[in-house]
């Protein structure tokens, strides 16, 4: 789901970006280009958090409306990137018995263990 913002782009020793639509969604870079980047993503975090937490997303203004010195700009980006499905999903594996049964016998869950595992294995 592709979605447009105007963001203002403030030169600052580098640049800020701030969205008037979004209280709040702004981020910082060093260049232009990696502004622009950070501008995405956190436009994209932003809207999928409204979105996870059943909020609305506010209708974008047109850049028209926008009163600044700055750079005025519009910002795209496909908030499904950002959509994270958090549904738990059943899985089978195996691990030897004596393992399963020390880990019961510390009242250890396997599915918190699996899960925090893979968020290190895979970098999140």
């Amino acid at each position: 789901m592709l979605k447009v913002y105007p963001a203002i782009f403030h030169e600052e020793g580098g640049y800020w970006v701030e969205f008037p639509d979004l209280e709040g969604c702004q981020t910082y870079g060093s260049t232009l280009e990696e502004t622009m980047q950070l501008a995405q993503e956190a436009l994209g975090l932003y809207l999928a958090t409204l979105i996870e937490n059943g909020e609305n997303i506010p209708v974008p203004s047109s850049i028209k409306d926008i009163s600044t010195k700055e750079i005025a700009s519009y910002v795209a980006v496909d908030i499904n990137r950002y959509i994270r499905n958090n549904h738990s999903v059943k899985k089978t594996l195996s691990i030897p018995a004596w393992l399963a049964k020390a880990a019961e016998r510390e009242h250890l869950s396997l599915s918190k263990i699996l899960q925090e595992g893979l968020r290190n294995k895979l970098g999140l």
